[in-house]
């Protein structure tokens, strides 16, 4: 049986990724997967070899050097026939100890650029780590058309040897636990202390900048003087942007603001919700709205590349410019106050959810290219 090694820093997102290919792959192939030891709560449902490394996200240059070397000495160890890395530092380090340890097939998968945000040196540093990450794989994975074209246009990847898996995402979406619930409809809300007849407002993602959390107080803060009966529902930690601040922002409407620091099981916020905005900056492709799509959630977000992909503009949601918080604003009232346009998108972007991203077809075509890929090479 040949061997499979997954690298990954493991938000939610990622523990989704490994959750759905391991259990497709160890099928075929001994799956090992290496993390940081801080993620151990996330996986405990993997079944498959364990390896904990110091992996941080943020950069440490010893312990990143440490790092890369242990990966090194465990490629060559191992003998992996394929290495497959999430994340952009995870992928510099990946990449690299699999290039010098010579595994044969060194897959990585891109998700949303950092560097779209940035100016200046930092842009260029940043985009410069992504294309070299690209040179050293022998395969990239865009996770949505759009951002395929986008890294290809801005000569970070050749597109001979960039690949989107199906119609886009990173593990598709299980409609198994991604679907309409009345009882958690009911029993999330009772928890929460959101009246059964309010409209919700659902963000489900890392509080953060780019992710347009300030845009969305502040769209919110002008919904909740015309409309008492919306709140809004925050689901996942703080990073740059507090809690406190979105309060600050709202303050009239402080007492119709919900927060989640963590949850495990964010189809019950999405199953409470009725309409999910995501109006960030930056997306490889934008997982949790095809997530609450399943749930029958219309989606209000940010034309942007890979957000594109997961909304068609009208019929399963609403787009908007970034940054354009009147226009955000807009589009949030018309799903508000519009209930047949609420529940036309809902129902279309649940269909169109399970009919493009449904995670069988996607962990199917994963595991199909991996065994492609491996017939190729000869190891040194």
């Amino acid at each position: 049986m040949k061997k499979l090694c997954y690298v990954a820093t493991i938000p939610a997102v990622v523990h989704a990724f490994l959750r759905s290919h391991i259990r497709a792959a160890a099928e075929r192939y001994e799956v090992t997967v290496v993390c940081n030891s801080a993620d151990r709560h996330l996986i405990d449902d993997l079944d498959a070899r364990i390896v904990f490394l110091p992996i941080e996200r943020k950069p440490t240059p010893a312990g990143d050097m440490l790092v890369l070397f242990e990966l090194y000495k465990l490629f060559r160890i191992e003998r992996f026939d394929i290495v497959h890395s999430i994340m952009p530092k995870t992928g510099m380090l990946a990449m690299l100890a699999a290039r010098l340890a010579y595994v044969p097939v060194r897959t990585h998968t891109f998700t949303g650029q950092v560097w779209v945000t940035k100016r200046g040196v930092g842009r260029m540093l940043l985009k410069g780590f992504d294309k070299l990450i690209g040179m050293l794989a022998t395969c990239a994975l865009a996770d949505s058309p759009s951002q395929r074209d986008f890294m290809v246009n801005e000569g970070v990847l050749r597109r001979n040897k960039t690949k989107v898996i199906g119609g886009g995402s990173i593990c598709g979406v299980d409609p198994l636990r991604f679907h309409p619930d009345t009882e958690a409809r009911f029993s999330t809300r009772e928890a929460l202390g959101i009246a059964q007849d309010a409209k919700v407002i659902l963000f489900v993602g890392r509080l953060n900048r780019d992710k347009g959390m300030l845009d969305l107080a502040a769209a919110f803060d002008i919904i909740a003087r015309q409309h008492p009966d919306v709140e809004l529902l925050l689901v996942g930690a703080e990073e740059n942007v507090p809690f406190s601040r979105i309060q600050e922002i709202c303050h009239g409407a402080r007492d119709r603001l919900h927060y989640v620091s963590f949850t495990a099981s964010p189809e019950e916020y999405m199953a409470a919700a009725d309409i999910f905005c995501l109006p960030s900056y930056r997306e490889g492709f934008g997982m949790t709205i095809i997530e609450a799509a399943a749930c029958g959630v219309p989606a209000v977000a940010t034309r942007i590349y890979g957000i594109t992909d997961a909304v068609e503009d009208g019929k399963t949601g609403l787009l908007f410019q970034a940054g354009d918080v009147k226009a955000l604003t807009r589009a949030l009232l018309r799903l508000i106050t519009d209930n047949d346009l609420r529940k036309q998108t809902g129902d279309a972007a649940r269909k169109r959810a399970l009919d493009l991203f449904d995670s069988e077809k996607i962990t199917h075509e994963m595991v199909m290219l991996y065994d492609s890929l491996s017939q190729i090479p000869e190891r040194k």
